[in-house]
């Protein structure tokens, strides 16, 4: 074992008594978070508008500051973006992290110089907290690769502008840059799908020992080296690879087909970034759920999904969770976001310490007949069919139909993109349409009373995801392709992609 692995360790086990404060000090360090946002922001033009001086508690803070999307909160990100000072936060943000929304179009989320050293911590946390679990450090000594967006910045008003895995590049740890690939000049090439192919190339050979990115580009990029080799498995081609580092959506749907094309199962870590903050991460491997960082410059809010939508929901801290129960997550930061509803479900499978699973986004669903199923019941469902017929689920959508053929029912239309394929596509859709209704009480009513008729799954051809994001502009990075839509509007680009 190299230096730097042993190092390594003694680093992991220093940096987890530092975890085991925030597990066992989680709403103390929640109101300490609270109190010091409040003092900072004061004085900005935000705190001014809405009273922080008076803030004195939380029930204080509720009354002052509403609950705000993007949409809501562009007002005083326009005058950030316009290079006003001690707006949302004092001074200018360090960043801008560019996303695109799927009803904001193009979003600028102020990243502070406060608020950036902890996307960098909490990344470095999870493999330190794997190491410490598992003893094994033997990754740091060789090849790790990030699949990220271009660290090219440009310039709005002074401030510089990137996506935020692009913004991240420009922080990496000195010790890990000897380790890091792809090369800088490959990193910076814009075109999704030139940049796998340089990737490809230029990693074929090398020593890769841990790949982090999200699902889906790593597994085109997995397809791409399984091709490039003349179809040997990844675990072939990098013999040390041990660890998989992945984020932006759930993961289970593409287990078995990741664990197919690497041809052995790996250890992973799982990780909760986001351009507004980084929120959790999977601290250990023997157990459900990641560690909410109460301690990283973010106060939390949680609102309960089903009342997301009410005139006026519950609204509650850290304090007041329950178990098992689905939260549309509202953030406050030091980068000036206050009442900032992300857009993700999430619930909390543990409250000591406190750790959370992402259940999915507050507006994709379908509710066209008032069945409201949410993103982890359609996974849920699926993916336990699919692992019981030994299917294979590449990517998958769910749409209503509210105008079917005359004579019909109303249904779901699901469109999947298969590995292997079921042997009776009919049988299997009433076997996932069964699953559904166990899972959600209202489509089983809609079902029995004949106001829905079961499912209907599409299969769609071979790489028609990866074609539909293309023709969207929105192939690779840390676009995903929405497994939930309450409208069609995706459903009808797909209709041209499915198998006779």
């Amino acid at each position: 074992m190299c230096l730097k692995a042993v190092l390594s360790k003694a680093y992991a086990f220093f940096v987890n008594r530092q975890l085991n404060n925030i597990r066992q000090n989680a709403l103390a360090l929640q109101q300490k978070t609270f109190t010091d946002l409040i003092h900072a922001a004061k004085d900005t033009a935000f705190g001014k508008d809405h009273w922080f001086s008076a803030i004195d508690n939380y029930e204080d803070f509720k009354k002052q500051v509403p609950i705000r999307d993007y949409e809501d909160l562009r007002p005083y990100i326009e005058r950030v973006t316009h290079g006003e000072a001690d707006v949302l936060w004092p001074g200018k943000p360090a960043y801008l992290a560019k996303t695109s929304g799927t009803t904001s179009g193009v979003k600028y989320i102020p990243i502070s110089k406060e608020s950036m050293p902890q996307h960098i911590k909490a990344a470095r946390n999870a493999l330190l907290s794997y190491i410490h679990e598992t003893g094994k450090a033997g990754f740091v000594d060789g090849k790790m690769i990030f699949l990220q967006g271009s660290p090219v910045l440009s310039e709005k008003e002074g401030i510089a502008v990137g996506r935020l895995s692009g913004i991240v590049a420009h922080h990496v740890p000195q010790y890990l840059q000897k380790n890091r690939m792809p090369s800088y000049e490959t990193n910076c090439i814009e075109d999704w799908e030139q940049k796998v192919d340089a990737i490809v190339k230029e990693t074929l050979n090398e020593d890769m020992r841990l790949i982090s990115g999200i699902p889906p580009w790593c597994q085109m990029y997995f397809d791409r080296l399984s091709v490039a080799s003349g179809g040997k498995k990844v675990k072939d081609i990098f013999p040390n690879f041990k660890l998989f580092v992945h984020g932006g959506v759930n993961y289970e749907p593409y287990r078995a087909r990741m664990e197919e094309v690497i041809g052995d199962k790996i250890d992973s870590i799982e990780t909760y970034p986001a351009s507004e903050g980084f929120i959790a991460f999977q601290d250990l491997q023997r157990e459900k759920g990641l560690l909410l960082m109460v301690d990283a410059g973010i106060f939390y809010e949680f609102i309960p999904s089903d009342e997301y939508f009410n005139d006026n929901p519950t609204r509650i801290n850290l304090k007041d969770v329950e178990l098992e129960r689905n939260y549309a997550l509202i953030l406050n930061t030091s980068a000036g976001l206050w009442g900032y509803s992300l857009g993700d479900t999430i619930k909390f499978v543990s409250k000591n310490p406190y750790k959370i699973v992402v259940t999915g986004r507050i507006k994709h669903y379908i509710s066209a007949f008032g069945e409201h199923v949410i993103g982890e019941e359609v996974e849920q469902a699926l993916m336990s069919v699919a692992a019981a017929e030994g299917v294979d689920v590449i990517e998958f959508t769910v749409a209503p139909q509210v105008t079917p053929k005359a004579g019909e029912l109303p249904y779901h239309e699901w469109f999947i993109e298969f590995g292997n394929e079921p042997k009776d596509i009919s049988a299997f859709a009433l076997k996932v349409d069964a699953a559904l209704q166990k899972k959600n009480i209202y489509y089983f009513d809609l079902i029995e009373g004949n106001i829905l008729q079961p499912l209907i799954v599409n299969k769609l051809k071979k790489d028609t995801f990866i074609n539909y994001m293309r023709s969207q502009g929105k192939l690779g990075g840390q676009n995903k392709v929405p497994r939930l839509s309450n409208d069609r509007k995706i459903a009808d680009e797909l209709v041209s992609y499915i198998k006779e």
